[in-house]
């Protein structure tokens, strides 16, 4: 399928509008960006995602501390911000109005699958500057975990981590995932994974934000300290 410029389209590009390719020349030092640990897990019973509260300036300074870095974005499904604010801030936006949009359409929420392609597309194409998300969600197939990089790349995996404290909070999870754990189990090890990253990556810090995601919907709550979302 052609617009009338002549450019390929899909079933998923987004249908308010061309976005913009031009990052308007920002300055990285200047961009608040989250820094951050975000953990998504799949369970059987749905999927739990946890992120940090942080977010810094230049990478140096501590901007906030209470950031809330999940947001849901369809009626069983939520996505981490990775990445500079305001663009994880304007693709979250864009993709709830896009899925909102379908269900309004079609009397249907998109499929996970689907919702993710979007989501692709949109981080190939949009303005949307330097983000790295997760989006957990659960349809009629089951409870899906993906990742999204920069250049719009969509993996799914039964975990993954994104952010500045992947490496601390990968190490964490690889060694005591099971696919058969609970959601209760999964949110103890992604409580781990977070807090272990926030004690060696100066990017993440100031408490949890913990989301779970099951076929009744998406609940999200956010904690000071880690023992008390334990």
């Amino acid at each position: 399928m052609y617009d009338p410029d002549n450019r390929l389209t899909d079933a998923y590009e987004p249908e308010v509008g061309t976005l913009p390719n031009d990052d308007g020349g920002r300055d990285e030092e200047t961009v608040t960006k989250t820094g951050t640990t975000t953990v998504g897990i799949s369970t059987e019973e749905g999927v739990l995602i946890a992120t940090d509260r942080r977010a810094s300036l230049g990478g140096r300074f501590v901007s906030n501390k209470s950031v809330q870095k999940v947001e849901q974005i369809h009626p069983t499904a939520a996505m981490t911000l990775v990445g500079s604010v305001g663009g994880a801030q304007s693709f979250i936006r864009s993709l709830r109005s896009e899925a909102n949009l379908y269900e309004v359409r079609r009397d249907e929420p998109l499929s996970i699958h689907a919702l993710t392609t979007l989501a692709g597309n949109f981080a190939r194409g949009g303005p949307f500057f330097a983000i790295n998300p997760i989006i957990g969600g659960v349809d009629d197939e089951g409870s899906h975990v993906y990742s999204i990089d920069p250049a719009g790349g969509v993996l799914q995996d039964d975990y993954t981590v994104t952010g500045s404290g992947t490496m601390v909070a990968t190490g964490t999870i690889e060694g005591e995932y099971d696919p058969e754990m609970s959601l209760e189990e999964a949110r103890a090890l992604a409580i781990r994974a977070v807090q272990a990253a926030a004690e060696r990556d100066t990017g993440s810090g100031n408490g949890i934000v913990l989301a779970e995601v099951t076929e009744d919907g998406v609940e999200i709550d956010r904690f000071d300290d880690y023992e008390s979302a334990a």
